[in-house]
């Protein structure tokens, strides 16, 4: 039979076609899957240990032009009874009390403002490290690098080595959504194409620099364009240099459009704890050189985030001290660092604090 088979070569961690993912995902029956997904997560990290970290999600401005119909938080340039960019004070008031709660960690994330530029980058990041020389620098993404270069005149390879110089420690998948032009120009009018994403991350592999993959699944696209998603997602972990970190997780988590032009637009959110665990247990199964798969409680919340560990995840992200894009679409679950352990234990789970490149911390 056609799944035999497939179960069989995802067991031996070849690489699935986007069709034969497409069966799995549609056709095998949710225990199998997350049986598969749950042997090859043990076989590669282990059996008891979930990964968790302390880190904050800053956003550097709201002033963005890419248009996406999914986001509430942004707005235009000329909003300016609305419009925002983080201040000096803002910054030692948010990393002082992130490291007072053993964080070690921001995720910087702003938007397409059309006029910081690289030189306005690189001042921001030596300030914060100069400040707080331990805090570390997770920030940005595809489509604000590929955005910075172009309105600084410069390439890509030169935004990340003069970010590097600044401070820069590792870089988020973000902005990946589905990695189809069509739905991109569905949902994210104004930021990269797909290619262009994958080009970034590439220059980012190729500069030594541990990234992340993300996805944000359950509007404009196919299934088959989730699969092929994951499989653009693999061919460039394939690609990445000997010694390189490479991706070093992957990230799915579902739309939410509560409010947003996307919504209007008929794409109303539909969340599936069954679809959710699918996507997770392929995620693991698709992307065989990837260490680590996360399980976005933030968007799915407790429940389904611990039967994700079953099924192929292994790490339940942070407790996110500070977060508003996707809590301004309809995500209001909510972490502390207590709580995200006992929901590991209560899994099953033994919890491990980490960083951003999944080295073990202790407190």
């Amino acid at each position: 039979m056609k799944r035999d088979y497939l179960y069989q070569k995802s067991l031996a961690r070849q690489n699935l076609t986007a069709e034969e993912a497409e069966i799995l995902f549609r056709e095998a029956p949710l225990s199998e899957l997350m049986l598969i997904a749950d042997i090859l997560r043990r076989e590669v990290v282990g059996n008891n240990e979930v990964t968790w970290q302390i880190d904050r999600n800053v956003n550097i401005t709201n002033v963005c032009i890419s248009g996406c119909k999914f986001c509430n938080f942004h707005c235009k340039p000329h909003q300016t009874d609305r419009a925002f960019v983080t201040t000096p004070e803002e910054y030692a008031q948010k990393i002082e009390e992130t490291l007072s709660l053993n964080g070690d960690q921001l995720l910087l994330q702003g938007g397409l403002h059309p006029k910081l530029d690289i030189g306005w980058y690189e001042e921001l990041f030596r300030e914060l490290k100069r400040k707080f020389p331990s805090i570390k620098l997770h920030a940005l993404g595809p489509p604000e690098v590929f955005h910075i270069a172009r309105i600084s005149g410069i390439d890509v390879e030169s935004v990340f080595r003069r970010l590097m110089a600044a401070g820069l420690d590792s870089f988020p998948g973000a902005g990946a959504e589905i990695l189809d032009n069509q739905v991109r120009k569905r949902i994210s009018p104004g930021k990269c194409t797909a290619d262009q994403w994958l080009e970034v991350m590439g220059t980012a592999h190729r500069l030594g620099l541990a990234t992340s993959a993300t996805m944000m699944y359950g509007h404009a696209e196919t299934i088959r364009q989730r699969m092929e998603h994951l499989i653009k997602i693999r061919d460039l972990q394939a690609c990445k240099p000997d010694g390189s970190f490479g991706f070093i997780a992957f990230i799915p988590w579902i739309y939410r459009g509560d409010g947003t032009l996307l919504e209007k637009e008929g794409f109303t959110t539909r969340f599936s704890a069954v679809e959710y665990i699918r996507m997770i247990a392929l995620s693991r199964i698709v992307l065989h050189n990837i260490r680590n798969i996360q399980a976005s409680w933030l968007t799915v919340g407790k429940s389904t985030a611990q039967v994700a560990l079953h099924a192929g995840a292994n790490d339940m992200g942070s407790i996110m001290i500070e977060e508003n894009v996707v809590s301004s679409a309809g995500a209001d679950n909510r972490f502390d660092a207590p709580g995200i352990q006992d929901a590991i234990r209560q899994a099953g789970f033994e919890p491990r604090l980490r960083d951003q490149k999944y080295q073990y911390r202790n407190i």
